[in-house]
């Protein structure tokens, strides 16, 4: 339908067939009323899963965490007994007019650069998708068209972010039986920490952190950057459609439909960082189900990622100082996934071992 353009990784399969057998949004108000009513878990095989889980060969609770996880797969899979064997690990690149203020340690042109590094497979988060199986798609959206810098006006326009939207539902493979969304754009830490500010209050100074590793004036001026396009939008900023569209980026935007297409297919969702968990945090704001599909794949070392992690009411799965975006976190965490997955549907209960349960 010529709403975007795929970048395609290498062994991962063409995005475009996907459009032919989902349902498309073709305004805001269709994609607000898709929010507000979304489908919910499977009650039947989240019992199941419960149930079974009560019958193996372990103690009660001995797995900890992973018992709950486990089962909450497999309610959004719909099968008491699951497997996970296709997930689908999508990058979203997008470029930011804020990133010409000097946001970043790094130049917009990084962005296209990094897109050609994930197509040639050189970057962490090809190595990883590799390790746990996962198909990645990469997909740039309009590199040589940055976002307006959001201290001169909106963004993106109605029509940007409604296509950015559309490009994230389209991008989701509805045969994944799991889905992570991974981003990359220069100066995205800023669009992100100005949406979660713009949402939950407290002004830059508590949700700028240094990103890409800016210094001390950088953080200054991130911080300054950050209050200015919230002081320019304060009147918009009651709506957090809004405020995905004056203050965020193409690739967050794309993150937000590709979560919500993901739930309307009851596709289970890990969350990579605070990007990510910013365009998470949107959804979030219009209704505090529409993450229930979803689990925070880690905690990064980008200060407010923990803040807006409570914010959500999600526990990372992982805490191992990452920052780096590409949906790495969130990749890495299909390990831990994909274990309590085989545990819940591979191990023996009590009767299939003949061991007393006693």
């Amino acid at each position: 339908m010529g709403l975007f353009r795929p970048w395609v990784n290498k062994g991962s399969i063409a995005i475009n067939g996907f459009s032919e057998i989902m349902d498309i949004f073709f305004s805001l108000a269709e994609f607000r009323n898709i929010i507000a009513d979304l489908p919910n878990a499977n009650f039947l095989a989240k019992t199941a899963a419960a149930d079974r889980n009560l019958q193996l060969t372990k103690p009660p609770g001995a797995l900890g965490d992973l018992e709950n996880l486990a089962i909450w797969y497999a309610s959004w899979a719909g099968n008491g007994r699951p497997s996970l064997v296709a997930p689908q690990v999508v990058i979203f690149a997008g470029n930011h007019g804020i990133a010409a203020a000097g946001v970043s340690a790094f130049s917009p042109e990084v962005t296209q650069q990094m897109v050609y590094n994930f197509q040639a497979g050189g970057a962490a988060i090809n190595q990883i998708c590799t390790v746990f199986g996962a198909k990645m798609d990469v997909i740039s959206l309009d590199l040589d068209q940055p976002t307006q810098d959001f201290t001169q006006g909106s963004a993106m326009s109605e029509n940007d972010l409604l296509v950015a939207l559309q490009t994230g539902w389209r991008a989701v493979d509805p045969t994944a039986d799991l889905f992570v969304a991974g981003e990359m754009g220069i100066g995205n830490t800023t669009s992100a920490a100005a949406i979660v500010a713009a949402l939950y209050g407290g002004g830059a100074k508590a949700w700028v952190g240094r990103g890409t590793g800016v210094d001390d004036a950088g953080l200054t001026l991130k911080r300054s950057v950050v209050d200015a396009g919230l002081a320019r939008h304060r009147d918009l900023l009651g709506d957090p459609l809004a405020v995905l569209q004056t203050l965020g980026g193409r690739e967050i935007a794309a993150m937000a439909g590709a979560i919500t297409a993901a739930r309307t297919h009851r596709i289970p969702v890990l969350l990579d960082g605070f990007i990510c968990g910013s365009s998470a945090a949107v959804l979030h704001a219009m209704n505090p189900k529409a993450l229930d599909h979803t689990q925070a794949g880690h905690v990064s070392a980008e200060g407010a990622h923990a803040q807006l992690l409570s914010k959500l009411g999600k526990k990372p799965l992982l805490s191992i100082g990452l920052r780096l975006g590409e949906g790495s976190g969130g990749a890495l965490a299909i390990g831990i996934l994909k274990g309590a997955v085989a545990c819940l549907s591979g191990m023996a209960t009590f009767t299939e071992a003949g061991v007393s349960d006693a």
